[in-house]
């Protein structure tokens, strides 16, 4: 287990590593953090698919109507009767599906990460991407600021836009 080196550390405090916090703890909360975000962007499917079908069935309604209008009344009874406001799941629509979703297993994996990150870290987010900016970022170059605001040389090359050379 290493500790984190000076020219690695994050200026802010909300993103510096606790004192005593090893490289393999942040990268194991880094990794933490990265299976939360998966999760995240599996909920945003998850009410993108709710959304759609919502759609979709207010859709197939307006279609039965056109098929009732155009004379078929028998194939839009049909389609009435079978699809329209049908379970996507035994016994659920989507809203359920999502809300079964959002109590139990999301609510759990928030509240996991969250009781690990404040057990670990002191509630700190983002240990190791911080960290991964400080060492990735230029020091000094516009774009490569490490906070919002920071005041940066008034020349020199860190001042040289994309692909001007420095002088």
């Amino acid at each position: 287990m290493t500790t984190d080196t000076p020219s690695h550390t994050p200026r802010d405090d909300a993103h510096r590593r606790p004192d005593g916090l090893d490289d393999d703890t942040v990268a194991a909360l880094g990794q933490l953090s990265a299976a939360l975000e998966i999760v995240e962007q599996a909920r945003g499917f998850l009410y993108g698919f709710h959304r759609l079908t919502g759609k979709a069935d207010l859709a197939l309604g307006d279609a039965v109507d056109a098929l009732r209008d155009a004379g078929h009344a028998e194939v839009a009874d049909l389609v009435e009767r079978d699809l329209v406001g049908r379970n996507v799941i035994e016994g659920r629509w989507t809203y359920q599906v999502v809300e079964d979703y959002d109590d139990g297993y999301y609510a759990t994996f928030r509240q996991h990460e969250h009781n690990i990150r404040h057990s670990l870290a002191g509630g700190k987010k983002h240990l190791f991407e911080a960290e991964m900016k400080e060492a990735r970022r230029t020091h000094g170059r516009r774009h490569h600021e490490a906070l919002p605001g920071e005041p940066l040389p008034e020349s020199g090359p860190e001042r040289n836009e994309p692909g001007t050379p420095a002088a």
